[in-house]
C-alpha cells in the first residue's frame, strides 16, 4: 500500500497554470491585495493589528516594503502623508464632438495595498508527499489569517502551531504578527521546503526568522515527541535539525492557536490527527484550532452515489451544536463551529474558492473530559 502511495502522482488545482511535465521544485508568486474598502477604513480609524504592509514603489521596486503605523496615520502632526497619485501616465481624451472627457480622480485613500508571497513547491507529488504542493484549503486559511490580522489584534504576539503545514504558507503568513510559530510536518523533504519558504519570505513580510521553528511532528507518535537531546551526535540523521528541545516543548504547550489546512482526506489520517489534537489541547494553555478543508467526492459502490466519505468521518469527531452527545452517550471531546467564508475577503487572487472549501473553529472540552475521566 505504501509503495503505491509513493508511485501514484497527484496534482493540486492551484498548479494548473504551472509548466506541464516539470519535475522538481517550482516557485510561485501569490499576490495579496488588501481591498480598497479596507484601506480606507484602516486609514480613517487606525484599526491595525501590528503593521500594514504596502509596496513603497509599485512596479519599480516590488521588493521594498514600507511599514505604516496606525499612530502615524492618525496623528495630525505626523510627517506621514498618504501617497499622492501619479497622474503622469494619464492623457486628455476628447469625445466625437471634440469636448474634453474628464476622468474622475481616484481617492488616494482607496488605493489597494499589495504585497506578495513567494512559495517553492512541487507541481505534482506522491500521496505521501502532498505537503510539497500548495492546496486551496491552505490559501483560504491564509486569507483568514490575513483578515484577522488586518481587522483585529487577536493574533498579535500569539504562540501558534501549524499542523501538517505542507509548504509552510499558513504559518509564514501568521509569523507577521505572532510571537512564535511552530511549523510542523513529517518528512525531511517537506521540512526542508518549509525552511526554504521561510527564508524566501522573512524579509518581505518583516518577521524574524528565529520566531519560526520548523519541527517534525508525526501524529502517530506520542507527545512530547522525540527531542534532540535523546540522540547522540554520532547517531543524528539529516532531519535532526528539526527535532524539538525541552524549552520548545514547553513553549508549544503554551500555544493558544492551532492551524491546519487540507489534512482531512483519509480516515486513518483523520484518526491520527484528532489523536494528536487531543494530546496538544489537553495540555498547557487553552487552545483553538482553525481548520480549512476541501470536501473531496468519490463514487461509492455501497451507496451507488458520489459521496464525501472522508468529510463525513471528520464530522463524527466533534459536536457542531446539532447533537449534545456522541454515539456512546458521552459528552463530546471537541466542539466545532463552521466559519462563514463569505465574510472572509479573498486577499490571494491566484485561486478559485469554489463551493467545496470549508473552515471550522474547533475547541476542546477540557473540563468535561477531565470530569468524565475522574468519574469513570
Amino acid at each position: 500500500m505504501e509503495e503505491e502511495e509513493r508511485e501514484e502522482q497527484v496534482m493540486s488545482e492551484v498548479h494548473l497554470g504551472c509548466p506541464p511535465h516539470l519535475s522538481g521544485p517550482y516557485v510561485s508568486h501569490f499576490t495579496v491585495c488588501l481591498p480598497a474598502t479596507h484601506c480606507s477604513d484602516h486609514l480613517q480609524t487606525g484599526v491595525l493589528s501590528r503593521e500594514m504592509l504596502s509596496l513603497s514603489a509599485p512596479n519599480r521596486h516590488p521588493q521594498k516594503i514600507q511599514k505604516i503605523s496606525s499612530t502615524e496615520q492618525n496623528d495630525p502632526e505626523s510627517s506621514y502623508h498618504p501617497p499622492l497619485e501619479d497622474m503622469s501616465h494619464e492623457f486628455f481624451n476628447m469625445d466625437e464632438d471634440g469636448d474634453l472627457v474628464l476622468t474622475r480622480r481616484k481617492n488616494p485613500n482607496n488605493r489597494c495595498l499589495n504585497f506578495g508571497l513567494t512559495i517553492q513547491h512541487n507541481i505534482t507529488s506522491s500521496l505521501l508527499e502532498v505537503g510539497l504542493q500548495v492546496w486551496k484549503a491552505a490559501l483560504v486559511l491564509t486569507d483568514f489569517i490575513f483578515h484577522k490580522s488586518f481587522t483585529s489584534t487577536d493574533l498579535n504576539d500569539v504562540i501558534a502551531i501549524d499542523l501538517g503545514a505542507g509548504t509552510g504558507l499558513v504559518g509564514i503568513a501568521l509569523a507577521r504578527v505572532a510571537k512564535t510559530v511552530f511549523i510542523t510536518d513529517k518528512g525531511v523533504h517537506i521540512l526542508d521546503n518549509c525552511d526554504t519558504n521561510t527564508h524566501l519570505n522573512s524579509s518581505l513580510l518583516k518577521f524574524q526568522e528565529n520566531s519560526v521553528r520548523i519541527r517534525e511532528l508525526d501524529w502517530k507518535d506520542s507527545w512530547p515527541p522525540n527531542m534532540a537531546v535523546n540522540f547522540p551526535s554520532r547517531d543524528r540523521l539529516p532531519k535532526s535539525r528539526y527535532l524539538w528541545n525541552p524549552l520548545e516543548i514547553e513553549e508549544a504547550e503554551s500555544a493558544t492557536v492551532l492551524l491546519a489546512a487540507d489534512v482531512i482526506y483519509s480516515d486513518e489520517l483523520t484518526d491520527s490527527f484528532f489523536s494528536m489534537l487531543e494530546k496538544l489541547m489537553s495540555r498547557g494553555s487553552e487552545k483553538v484550532l482553525y481548520l480549512a478543508l476541501e470536501k473531496r467526492y468519490n463514487f461509492s459502490l455501497d451507496e451507488l452515489d458520489v459521496v464525501a466519505n472522508g468529510y463525513s468521518y471528520f464530522r463524527c469527531f466533534f459536536d457542531d451544536g446539532d447533537h449534545g452527545k456522541d454515539n456512546n452517550g458521552m459528552l463530546p471531546r471537541f466542539l466545532g463551529k463552521q466559519i462563514d467564508l463569505t465574510v472572509i475577503p479573498q486577499y490571494i487572487k491566484e485561486y478559485d474558492r469554489g463551493k467545496d472549501l470549508e473552515m471550522w473553529k474547533i475547541t476542546y472540552c477540557r473540563k468535561l473530559n477531565v470530569d468524565n475521566s475522574a468519574s469513570s
